[in-house]
């Protein structure tokens, strides 16, 4: 049976087991849910997974089963996606709590992500139907635990790993292979996400960020899995290098500063818009250049004293992969998650041979990418930029806001 919060508070102290600390539910160390689990599994992938059941509900309340939730639902594929968004009281997620290995979570704040509008238009390649409900970023508390998981969970603010399939190493030499994995499966993408009161997670999917801030909380996750994996891993960025990030104001570009900044990287962004500039180099950018479509590359050159960049991080596309590719030094990386302004690109490959230039695409990350971003966001190294907070009872408002590409970093959606 599962354990809510007002039956373990409800019990003697008495009984021959104490109640953990504070501490001990929480510690610094050791606070990936699958470290916490009576199991003793360790990899997130190999706990309950939600497969085969879409699950969402966050309160004790079995009204939450009966009435439906609060939600924030895409009723119909097309675009624009905010055209169908509507946000609703009475979700039907079809499940009565959480089973083996799970906890129910109560969502504070849920972030939206680019995914958020893929979803909406449809994924090549993923069966989606409608209505359903995105989202893969959120802040909750633990209201109940299933069999097999530690009551110390029970009150907890959490984070959530969206990848609930994902095999730990595909090859050891070959660390973030495994998001290429058939079975990579994504809460918010081919489960119904986080955009809504309440959901069941596994437990090893889990992660305690003790009394953070959760607008902060929420916004940090996927972007900086992201960022993370395609700067750090794949792209093997070294501290003190030079990095160039296109379209700052994004949630990944703006991610993307904070980490170069935190290693110690000089950092040069462009944008369309001077404010989005401006802000950036409030955020420790060191070269801010306005995009109105010329050859930018020979600014980067000769702010690198024409060596080039290390790192281009590119989610834009179409207008900036060339200034990009001749933005860069011999031996430099270019990185994109992502192309928001056009998939097909002219690019100069005697450039890419001849300056040895890494060429990398990037989606996601592992599972060990992602603890190591949240003790990265816990430890305060890297922080997210949230553009709004928006109650979600206005989601088709923040969905209209995200299309347009007005914000300069995350948008999140309040459900407290």
């Amino acid at each position: 049976m599962p354990r809510d919060v007002g039956e373990r508070a409800s019990r003697s102290t008495t009984s021959g087991k104490r109640p953990p600390r504070p501490e001990e539910r929480c510690p610094s160390d050791n606070f990936v849910g699958s470290r916490l689990t009576e199991s003793g599994e360790t990899p997130l992938a190999s706990g309950p997974q939600l497969g085969t059941r879409l699950v969402g509900h966050g309160s004790p309340s079995a009204s939450r089963y009966t009435d439906g939730m609060k939600a924030v639902v895409i009723e119909k594929q097309g675009g624009p996606v905010a055209g169908n968004i509507r946000s609703v009281r009475d979700w039907q997620a079809g499940e009565d709590g959480p089973g083996p290995g799970q906890v129910e979570l109560r969502v504070l704040t849920s972030a939206l992500n680019h995914m958020d509008i893929w979803v909406g238009l449809g994924i090549p390649g993923v069966d989606l139907t409608y209505p359903r409900v995105s989202g893969c970023d959120c802040c909750a508390e633990v209201v109940r635990v299933g069999a097999g998981v530690d009551e110390a969970w029970l009150g907890r603010r959490v984070v959530v790993n969206a990848a609930v399939r994902q095999p730990e190493r595909v090859h050891p030499d070959d660390p973030t292979g495994a998001t290429l994995a058939p079975e990579y499966r994504l809460i918010g993408e081919h489960e119904h996400g986080m955009h809504r009161e309440s959901l069941c997670v596994p437990a090893a999917n889990i992660a305690c960020i003790g009394d953070a801030d959760p607008v902060q909380s929420a916004a940090f996750g996927l972007v900086s899995l992201t960022a993370y994996s395609m700067m750090c891993t794949k792209g093997r960025l070294r501290p003190g290098q030079t990095v160039l990030i296109t379209g700052i104001g994004g949630g990944v570009a703006t991610i993307a500063l904070s980490i170069a900044k935190w290693m110690g990287c000089r950092v040069a962004v462009t944008s369309r818009h001077q404010e989005k500039l401006d802000r950036a180099r409030e955020l420790g950018a060191d070269l801010g250049i306005l995009d109105e479509g010329q050859d930018w590359s020979r600014e980067v050159r000769s702010w690198t004293a024409k060596r080039g960049v290390d790192m281009a991080v590119d989610s834009v596309g179409r207008p900036t992969h060339m200034n990009c590719i001749k933005s860069l030094a011999r031996g430099g990386a270019f990185v994109t998650p992502g192309n928001t302004g056009g998939p097909r690109v002219e690019t100069d490959q005697a450039r890419i041979f001849w300056n040895q230039l890494r060429v990398l695409g990037s989606t996601m990350g592992t599972n060990d990418e992602w603890r190591e971003v949240v003790a990265l966001f816990r430890a305060g190294h890297i922080a997210p930029v949230v553009d709004s907070v928006i109650s979600w009872d206005r989601g088709a408002e923040a969905w209209a806001k995200l299309e347009a590409g007005e914000q300069f970093g995350k948008i999140v959606l309040d459900w407290r």
